[in-house]
């Protein structure tokens, strides 16, 4: 072979790998580029939701609640090793202005080790998990779950460097055929009899794709790890983020492992389930947004008001969308859970519309992350959550006695009251306040408290006994609600100004 035609074969390697490190060519267009990724993420997320909504009715008829109470046990602990599966370095990956290939092969290094290190303890621990319990079941349950931290470890940095270079398509068509083919296969097993491995093996096979998928979405490939890769930073600000997601998912695990040893599977199971379909639009919606955000603040984190406007610009597109979600829901959990899941999840509809009293709360809060990991402020995010995170607990374990009704009370009321703070806090260094966010926020949840107060009358008025009509009056009055507060100015100029940001999504030659 001709030596120069090889060096010119690992130049273009060389090149087309450092493409995928690069930023500089996002800014060019990054505003349109953070516009139409938002815009792809919330399609995207919206297929999703659909799918995932097809796979909980379907299994949520085919199996007990026993049977999501069981795997909910297992998963309120390996969430908590979850938090640590990527040790922050994902974020690490995309908050860095510059980045080499030996710095993203030493993190992909450690992300292994730390994958393999965590399936290794899980499967340890089974036994451990099971006696707590009180249910010899979980330890085989515990043994296959730990697979995941495998299969993550695999994908944490494919999936960060898909995140940096904004290559959002890519990762919406990964994750909806991740679920094409996970959701299907687990209600087959489920339809055949196989129980709570139905529940099991669907995020087995999800992360699974996820991982087989990212890989060739990407150019660069690891090498041997070497020393000098200059990491220490990157390891410490991940580290800080790694040990805030543990805190947060301790926060928000809390609630299932106390209902879990304290009540049992069947309560455990309804309380999980309402849980989950409340976080269903949370994380179909403020996490692809963070996707978004993170990358995008990171890169206009030295021009405050750019940095505050977006935010701001974000949160009042993100609100617009989720409030009329978590109203109507709120109105309408026990038609909607009746409808969906059967009549045996009848008690999880209070359960459902106490924690959504706080639903709003959990978009805010979510975001606050946003902002500490896009400025490198990743100690202050850990500081913020080891001080706010045992409240939460604590407010848990008041609400115990009273059964799940209590726990979600306590644990909404709580949340609310100590948001004010949190995001006084979250503000500091920025051009952010409370006043401003106050006002980007305003429009969607007053019209949205409107239209829950107005249908609630209704209701009252109208009284249909039939869950059917129940859900169809629900629906009308919010119709009526919504198209008649387009006809307040205000309304109008905040719809207008979000119809605009669809007229940006053609790239601009100048730069952002």
């Amino acid at each position: 072979m001709n030596p120069f035609r090889l060096g010119r074969i690992d130049m273009s390697v060389e090149q087309e790998t450092s493409k995928d490190l690069s930023t500089e060519h996002l800014g060019a267009d990054l505003r349109g580029r953070s516009i139409r990724g938002g815009l792809l993420n919330l399609t995207s997320k919206g297929a999703q939701i659909l799918i995932q909504t097809a796979a909980t009715v379907t299994l949520a008829r085919l199996l007990t609640p026993a049977a999501f109470g069981l795997v909910a046990m297992v998963s309120t602990i390996t969430g908590l090793a979850q938090a640590f599966a990527d040790l922050g370095l994902s974020e690490a990956t995309i908050q860095r202005k510059e980045i080499t290939q030996d710095q993203v092969t030493a993190l992909f290094w450690v992300n292994l080790a730390i994958g393999l290190g965590l399936m290794l303890l899980t499967m340890a621990l089974s036994p451990v998990i099971a006696r707590f319990f009180h249910d010899p079941r979980l330890t085989n349950i515990a043994l296959l779950s730990s697979l995941t931290f495998l299969f993550g470890g695999l994908r944490v940095q494919p999936d960060a460097l898909l995140k940096r270079q904004m290559r959002f398509l890519a990762l919406a068509i990964r994750d909806i055929a991740s679920y094409a083919i996970a959701v299907p296969i687990a209600i087959t097993l489920a339809w055949r009899g196989a129980g709570y491995w139905a529940l099991v093996t669907m995020p087995l096979i999800f992360n699974f794709t996820q991982m087989s998928l990212s890989w060739p979405m990407i150019r660069w490939r690891p090498g041997l790890p070497r020393r000098g890769a200059r990491v220490r930073s990157m390891i410490a600000f991940g580290g800080n983020v790694a040990a805030s997601y543990f805190v947060i998912t301790i926060c928000r695990n809390a609630d299932n492992v106390l209902i879990g040893w304290y009540s049992g599977a069947g309560p455990l199971g309804l309380y999980s389930r309402a849980y989950n379909l409340l976080m269903l639009p949370v994380n179909q919606l403020i996490v692809p947004a963070g996707s978004v955000a993170v990358p995008t603040l990171s890169r206009i984190q030295d021009n405050p008001d750019r940095f505050a406007h977006y935010y701001l610009r974000a949160i009042n597109l993100i609100i617009w969308t989720c409030a009329p979600i978590f109203s109507f829901l709120f109105v309408a959990a026990q038609p909607v859970i009746i409808l969906l899941l059967g009549h045996q999840w009848r008690d999880a509809a209070p359960i459902f519309q106490l924690l959504a009293i706080s639903a709003l709360g959990q978009v805010l809060l979510e975001s606050t992350i946003w902002l500490f990991i896009s400025q490198g402020r990743s100690w202050q995010l850990l500081v913020l959550l080891s001080v706010v995170s045992p409240l939460l607990v604590i407010s848990y374990a008041i609400g115990l006695p009273f059964g799940i009704k209590g726990v979600a009370l306590s644990g909404s009321l709580a949340l609310i009251g100590l948001l004010p703070g949190i995001l006084q806090f979250t503000f500091r260094g920025t051009n952010l306040t409370l006043r401003r966010l106050g006002r980007a926020i305003l429009y969607p949840v007053s019209v949205c408290l409107v239209a829950v107060l107005s249908t609630e009358m209704v209701l009252l008025y109208v009284a249909p006994d039939r869950i059917f009509w129940q859900l169809l009056v629900s629906a009308a009055a919010f119709a009526v609600v919504f198209l008649l507060s387009l006809l307040i100015p205000s309304v109008q100029m905040e719809i207008t100004s979000l119809k605009n940001l669809v007229k940006e999504l053609r790239p601009s030659s100048q730069t952002a």
